[in-house]
């Protein structure tokens, strides 16, 4: 991961991280990354399925998490299938974007 300190007023910084994925059914869904994370020698992304509108948001989207392998041809994604390993990356990803979330909410607001 980078150690690149961010200007947080760039226009790119506001622009969501997205990437376009095929299912097995063969239809193309786009996510958008919300956090990445290093666990145990393991690079894993947490995305849901992207909403350009707000009014097209849905609440109940379900957090997708990926895990960033290697091989020959060279990276790819790949769904987190084991489930200890699931519950200890989720619980980490539930920990970072609650944390985040207290972080950005205005004290004018509470």
């Amino acid at each position: 991961m980078s150690d690149e300190i961010k200007n947080p007023n760039t226009e790119e910084e506001n622009q969501p991280d997205l990437m376009t994925l095929e299912d097995e059914d063969g239809n193309e869904i786009t996510f958008e990354v919300i956090d990445a994370l290093d666990h145990k020698g393991v690079h894993y992304l947490a995305v849901v399925e992207y909403a350009e509108n707000e009014e097209d948001r849905n609440e109940d989207a379900q957090l997708v998490i990926l895990s960033v392998g290697e091989d020959d041809e060279g990276e790819y994604l790949d769904v987190v299938e084991d489930d200890e390993v699931l519950m200890e990356v989720s619980k980490l990803f539930e920990q970072r974007l609650s944390e985040g979330l207290r972080y950005r909410r205005s004290p004018l607001t509470d």
